[in-house]
């Protein structure tokens, strides 16, 4: 029998001809936190039921990694799904809407059925006995009118609408003992891995609690977000308005020639949330002297602040726009993160004493001189560039910290209006598979860097966890504190992103670190019919990254 030579996580390993990946894993096991949902070869990720072909080296992932923790989602989700229809029926409907600080909510969708702690109690029963069961779970290659059959037989008619529009012939489908599934990636091997979970009553609906990835035998903890919470529920309400509530449904209005109507809806539905939030300010003008705009990567904070401005002028009021950028700290006082380099997303890469300086002059009527950051010299320097506010002027500043209160740490509560900023998608892949938040904001910001940056992909996808890593730190534990939360995303998007996303994803070869997620994101944007820009006006927030804004962005 042939037997390969391979790397295994360091570890040169002598390896059989026919072993799986799975059977690989046992051996590794204590190298990893918890149970292992995946394996890394090259550049490409493999299921543990795989089986190894090739000698190129081999790593393991568990929960501690992100795509590990994907794995461990879905094969959660199954869980869920098959206890649902073993108790409760195909009259059921399980929607996995959204993904909650690290926990997915669902809701069960029948009049009938009161979603309480009983049921959840013997949904959860049922899971775990699949999990003590230890049941495979197979993946089936059919062809895609047979796999639609299986699903209409079901009653899983979400997934019929979706696979009409998948182009490859073929489909995987995973089995969990008769019930067959459709999932957008990677699956586990068995049941058996998947003990740590919990379900919790939440809204009108309930969370399956997720483990955390620093300590997988522990449920993540769980501090309530009930102010994002509204905005799913908010942005559910609106995917109902306009009769669209998964990428089937997208798709089925650019075939019924409906595409235009949709982003007319969605941008008028923008607008009057921004009117909204301007409402707010101006009726709170007597006290509120400073709006702080703060959000993650790619959310759509620099057109969002201009239509915000255009709306409080609209009211009567005088809206003057400050960078954070200005307040920069020189270059050689800039801070620097735990590997040396400079951190120009800490806090403290900001001058914040003379920040708060400036602010309480300007609110008890001064008039200031605003300094401007040179970016070639990294220092700043004054310019001539005053403010004196009048009773009807009000600051607008946008950054990354404007919702911790350390940055403007010496200005009264009462002075301050605070907003949060994302994009905040409810549109889901089908009933089972939601769309990821950060994926969303990161094909956004590959089209964006690309188109006036000029990055590629691979650039934007290699610097992505650093920037997640800064959102985490800086800005998502801040969201709660904010006045108004505005919720930047189109139900549209993704089909427009589609045509300017691909080619930068195409273009990513299997030898780079990147490919896995290129990979990832190419079978994504494949469910999505490709859609024309040209309907879409020119103040969305969209044309922040496709070009063609009428602001400065």
């Amino acid at each position: 029998m042939e037997k390969l030579q391979i790397n295994v996580m360091g570890k040169s390993v002598t390896v059989e001809e026919g072993t799986t990946y799975g059977e690989l894993a046992k051996n590794f096991q204590d190298q990893c936190l918890g149970g292992i949902m995946v394996a890394k070869q090259g550049n490409l990720l493999r299921e543990l039921g795989n089986v190894i072909r090739n000698d190129g080296p081999i790593s393991f992932f568990d929960i501690a990694n992100e795509e590990g923790m994907r794995v461990y989602h879905r094969g959660v989700s199954f869980l869920l799904v098959k206890a649902v229809c073993n108790l409760l029926g195909e009259e059921a409907s399980l929607i996995i809407e959204h993904s909650l600080r690290g926990n997915l909510y669902c809701e069960i969708i029948n009049p009938e059925i009161v979603t309480d702690d009983k049921l959840l109690r013997q949904l959860e029963e049922k899971m775990r006995e699949y999990v003590k069961a230890d049941i495979p779970i197979v993946k089936h290659t059919f062809r895609k009118d047979k796999a639609i059959e299986i699903m209409k037989k079901q009653g899983m008619h979400d997934k019929m609408g979706l696979l009409r529009f998948r182009r490859a012939s073929n489909v995987n489908l995973y089995e969990m003992d008769g019930l067959y599934e459709y999932f957008y990636g990677y699956m586990p091997f068995s049941t058996g891995v998947l003990s740590v979970f919990e379900l919790m009553p939440y809204e009108n609906g309930f969370l399956i609690r997720m483990p955390d990835a620093l300590n997988p035998q522990s449920i993540v903890p769980f501090d309530d977000p009930r102010k994002i919470s509204a905005v799913y529920m908010e942005q559910l309400k609106w995917c109902q308005l306009m009769g669209v509530s998964n990428v089937a449904d997208l798709n089925n209005t650019l075939v019924r020639g409906e595409f235009g109507d949709l982003i007319r809806i969605n941008e008028a539905l923008h607008e009057k949330k921004i009117a909204q939030i301007a409402d707010q300010i101006f009726h709170k003008i007597d006290q509120v002297k400073v709006v702080l705009i703060a959000g993650p990567s790619s959310s759509g904070k620099t057109s969002f602040a201009n239509r915000l401005c255009i709306q409080l002028r609209a009211l009567g009021l005088r809206p003057h726009k400050i960078s954070l950028d200005d307040y920069f700290v020189n270059r050689d006082s800039t801070p620097v993160d735990e590997f040396g380099n400079k951190d120009f997303e800490s806090i403290d890469a900001l001058d914040l004493k003379q920040l708060n300086e400036d602010l309480k002059s300007i609110i008890a009527g001064d008039r200031v001189e605003i300094p401007s950051f040179n970016f070639v010299s990294g220092t700043r320097e004054y310019r001539g560039n005053f403010i004196q506010l009048d009773k009807d002027e009000i600051l607008v500043m946008e950054g990354i910290h404007g919702l911790n209160d350390k940055l403007t740490s010496e200005i009264p509560h009462e002075n301050k209006f605070k907003i949060f900023i994302s994009a905040i998608t409810q549109l889901n892949i089908d009933d089972h598979n939601r769309i990821s938040t950060s994926d969303s904001r990161l094909i956004r910001r590959m089209v964006r860097d690309n188109q006036f940056r000029g990055r590629d992909g691979a650039a934007t996808i290699e610097s992505w966890d650093m920037v997640k890593k800064g959102e985490e730190e800086n800005i998502f534990p801040f969201q709660e504190n904010a006045d108004a939360i505005f919720n930047s995303a189109t139900i549209y998007e993704l089909s427009v992103l589609k045509q300017y996303a691909e080619p930068l994803l195409f273009a990513i070869d299997p030898s780079q670190p990147e490919y896995i997620t290129a990979k990832r994101l190419i079978k994504f944007l494949g469910y999505f019919l490709a859609a024309p820009g040209l309907e879409i006006p020119n103040n969305s927030l969209i044309k922040e990254f496709v070009g063609g804004s009428c602001f400065k962005v």
